[in-house]
């Protein structure tokens, strides 16, 4: 890659996510590190205070995206839903070989930039990295970790989640954006991001709650199983390798199966009626407009936590925790993003492959040490 003027720019950076990077970045980036703040409007931006230069570009406006995205080695973006505003942006990353990394969890979207541009991007070595939020780092980097401990012979692995925190409106915008555009029906293929074939019984989604021998505990479909489980499934084939993956949320105490029971039929009431457009229109009003979100009080106090367990063929098992302090939507997110555009800028030893990657495949290790260092739990048990 040629000499640019940046080394990251963040775009997006006046939404509830994009302002959560610019304070990331100012508190943890080298001080030699080149970075820019980016987005459509310069009195936002500059309202932010934040001391980097300012790039102003409308995402509807190509030729804008296309002089920001030549300055920059990598880009960093956090302006949602992505199906509406990110395509233009990946395809000058492309065009220009320029590293990206977003927050998106929109796989019908990322489906279309695989059919597009993964073979170019590939041949060329820029790495387009979506998926680098909590959707779906700590559940591809935990899959991995426990498939390097059990080797090739990894049969199958499990992800149990238990999590605290809020939801901010970027996040229900896509999501409303995606069940008005139809796009609902087509994230429920188990292999959208890979290749199609007949699902084994574990890469079936789960539809009720069940008591978990494997964590002796009650656990109920994981709400961001449908997104998490396809990334790993790209990362598997990427390498290589073939171990079935399912997530769940896991339910303790008294309580724990009528939980159980409860999240599993509340998910599957809201899923059905997210298809209506006056149910989407409600939750419009009553939910965090986009460019809001939880309050720093609640943002601070939450947390997550997941325990992975992997089976290899010859009967051996491995364990492996992954584990943070803070709201999982945001200031987890905003972490694992900003280490994943710091890893693309800065890191010498990175994946030696380029196309439309996941989190694994495209940062991996250097990923994983990143993140242990900013205080995550990233390690076997």
């Amino acid at each position: 890659m040629p000499d640019r003027d940046f080394d990251v720019v963040l775009y997006g950076a006046t939404g509830f996510t994009g302002r959560q990077t610019v304070q990331y970045f100012a508190k943890y980036a080298p001080p030699d590190l080149r970075w820019a703040i980016a987005g459509r409007n310069r009195a936002k931006l500059e309202a932010l205070h934040s001391k980097a230069p300012v790039i102003v570009a409308d995402s509807s406006d190509q030729a804008a995206i296309d002089a920001m995205i030549a300055r920059t080695r990598v880009v960093l973006t956090t302006a949602g839903p992505f199906a509406l505003y990110g395509g233009g942006i990946v395809d000058a990353c492309v065009r220009c070989k320029t590293h990206y990394v977003d927050i998106t969890g929109e796989t019908h979207w990322v489906r279309t930039l695989i059919d597009r541009y993964h073979e170019k991007a590939a041949a060329e070595g820029t790495r387009i990295v979506p998926f680098c939020g909590f959707d779906s780092v700590p559940s591809d980097l935990g899959a991995m970790l426990v498939a390097g401990i059990l080797g090739s012979e990894t049969n199958q692995v499990k992800g149990f989640f238990q999590m605290a925190g809020g939801l901010n409106g970027g996040t229900l915008a896509s999501a409303i954006n995606m069940y008005k555009s139809g796009a609902a029906d087509l994230v429920r293929s188990p292999f959208l991001l890979s290749t199609a074939r007949a699902p084994r019984a574990l890469e079936r989604d789960p539809v009720a709650a069940s008591f978990d021998p494997d964590v002796n505990a009650w656990v109920a479909p994981f709400v961001m199983g449908v997104i998490n489980t396809r990334v790993v499934r790209r990362s598997c084939e990427l390498l290589g390798i073939d171990f079935v993956y399912q997530e769940y949320m896991k339910f303790e105490g008294a309580m724990a199966g009528m939980m159980a029971l409860g999240v599993a039929g509340g998910g599957a009431v809201f899923e059905s009626s997210m298809h209506f457009a006056p149910v989407r229109a409600l939750l419009r009003l009553l939910a965090p407009s986009p460019g809001s979100g939880p309050s720093e009080q609640t943002m601070d106090s939450g947390w997550f936590r997941c325990e992975f367990i992997g089976r290899s063929s010859g009967g051996h098992t491995a364990q492996v925790l992954v584990a943070d302090k803070g709201d999982p939507g945001n200031r987890v997110t905003v972490k694992c993003v900003c280490e994943s555009a710091l890893a693309l800028a800065l890191d010498p030893v990175l994946p030696g492959r380029g196309g439309v990657l996941t989190p694994a495949t495209g940062i991996g290790d250097a990923l994983v040490a990143r993140l242990r260092a900013r205080g995550m739990t990233l390690g076997a048990t």
